[in-house]
């Protein structure tokens, strides 16, 4: 008999089946299982499915299964929330296309030049995956034509009205071709995600996993703290809580950009490798420092609740809240960022005297009874020492898609020298003008002079290692 979750039955096109098992994607996930087939029969879905799911297989598999390679315009556009959201669904585009000949996606986002984005379009995409700013932007200018357009896809569509995107939603619309294949993806149905489904497709097929999706595994646990403003001895209390509680990958929320920054310094005073992501970075620092978050080269990523909105990275091992949040629902979308795909999480919260009816009050909206008491032993000053170091470093390639470069030419380049073997490397992200791959620390030096000293396809490159 037949499986019903097999990728198999789905008569998708045999260069993406291969891919997919080439993939190791063997069974598909309930959201996959749930609009797929309506999606490949190109009607309409709206699909209600937490993130880290396997929601971007689910639209993307069905855009690029009706895609016609020899017809060069934009035939999807999926909008998302975030630059980093953009980012990530349109590699994971990439990926499920290397078997079809001649796909391009480009991404539309604001925080960087439009220039480029202008030529890149100038040259036509199959696929366009941005924030809905930069898209309308791109619109308005006549840079961007979608009078071929077969799919809309809104992804995070939740998350797209909480910050605010309602009204260029709304323009963007009148810029789209009818008829046309709308699919719509969100955690939560909120009344603004409502009338956007009746403007938007009324009659959409509707999904919804999340009843059946398993409840995370989150160990909850808050301690004493000093007041915020002695921040010293709180950053000292936050090192032995990642001393005892973190892993591999450890998210530690702030409530401002100051607090951030400031407690990413006391942090790396102290020993840890933390980043720092908030509001008043530039976009090639956010990009570096997600790059060295999800590569395992910095192993605490320190983030406010705003600057963190979009991120999908899977393996977090434990979740502190450095501050509690204001609103409940923030500390639930905080710890849901742990305990993802049956694994184990943990979230830590230091609360001091005057924030208890701030965790009283997460207690009670959650209704989970009173959290569990963690007492400190003030050992933080074996803290660094007691957190698993990463254990890899990030290089930095001066060249990227732009100049035809791919993960294969990188790693082949690197494993030319006999002293670097394949499994010393990790991650290797393309950026547009710019490449990352992360090596074992040991072999780091080697990696770089192999780098330098070495034509990649015919070219020369610089390689420097960020820290």
């Amino acid at each position: 008999m037949d499986n019903p979750t097999d990728f198999a039955t789905l008569g998708l096109r045999q260069e993406l089946l291969a891919r997919l098992q080439r993939l190791q994607f063997t069974e598909m996930t309930a959201v996959q299982a749930a609009a797929l087939p309506a999606v490949l029969a190109g009607k309409d879905v709206v699909a209600q499915a937490s993130t880290g799911s396997g929601k971007t297989a689910a639209f993307a598999l069905g855009c690029l299964q009706r895609l016609q390679h020899k017809q060069f315009h934009v035939q999807s556009l999926v909008l998302c929330p975030t630059r980093e959201l953009a980012d990530q669904v349109a590699e994971s585009f990439r990926e499920l296309a290397k078997a079809l000949a001649n796909t391009k996606v480009i991404t539309l986002c604001g925080g960087v030049a439009i220039g480029p984005q202008i030529g890149s379009l100038q040259h036509s995409a199959h696929i366009v995956v941005g924030t809905p700013g930069r898209v309308l932007k791109h619109l308005q200018k006549g840079t961007l034509h979608l009078h071929g357009l077969n799919t809309l896809v809104l992804d995070e569509a939740d998350r797209m009205l909480d910050m605010g995107f309602s009204d260029e939603l709304d323009a963007i619309m009148a810029f789209l071709p009818s008829p046309r294949q709308n699919l719509l993806f969100s955690a939560t149905f909120p009344d603004e995600v409502a009338a956007v489904v009746k403007a938007l497709s009324p009659q959409a097929l509707r999904v919804d996993v999340t009843t059946t999706e398993a409840a995370p595994s989150i160990a909850e646990y808050w301690c004493h703290a000093p007041s915020p403003k002695e921040n010293r001895r709180r950053a000292e209390l936050l090192a032995e809580a990642l001393a005892h509680w973190g892993g591999r990958l450890n998210l530690t929320f702030c409530n401002t950009k100051l607090d951030c920054a400031a407690l990413c310094e006391q942090l790396r005073g102290i020993g840890f490798g933390a980043v720092a992501l908030h509001g008043d970075m530039e976009q090639h620092e956010r990009n570096q420092t997600l790059i060295r978050f999800a590569n395992g080269s910095a192993n605490i990523l320190v983030a406010t609740d705003v600057a963190a909105r979009g991120l999908d990275i899977d393996h977090v091992d434990a979740v502190f809240n450095y501050e509690l949040p204001h609103q409940p629902e923030v500390y639930v979308h905080r710890i849901g960022r742990t305990g993802r795909a049956g694994e184990q999480g943990a979230a830590i919260s230091l609360v001091a005297e005057r924030e208890m009816p701030r965790l009283h009050g997460i207690e009670a909206e959650r209704g989970l009874g009173a959290m569990q008491l963690w007492r400190a032993d003030g050992a933080q000053h074996n803290a660094a020492a007691a957190l698993i170091e990463p254990q890899v470093y990030t290089l930095e390639i001066n060249g990227g898609r732009k100049h035809k470069l791919r993960p294969g030419d990188i790693l082949g380049a690197l494993t030319a020298a006999k002293s670097i073997s394949a499994d010393a490397v990790g991650k290797i992200d393309i950026l547009p003008m710019v490449s990352y791959v992360a090596i074992s620390k040991a072999q780091s030096a080697a990696a770089q002079a192999q780098i330098n000293g070495h034509k990649i396809k015919g070219r020369q490159y610089r390689a420097r290692g960020i820290s």
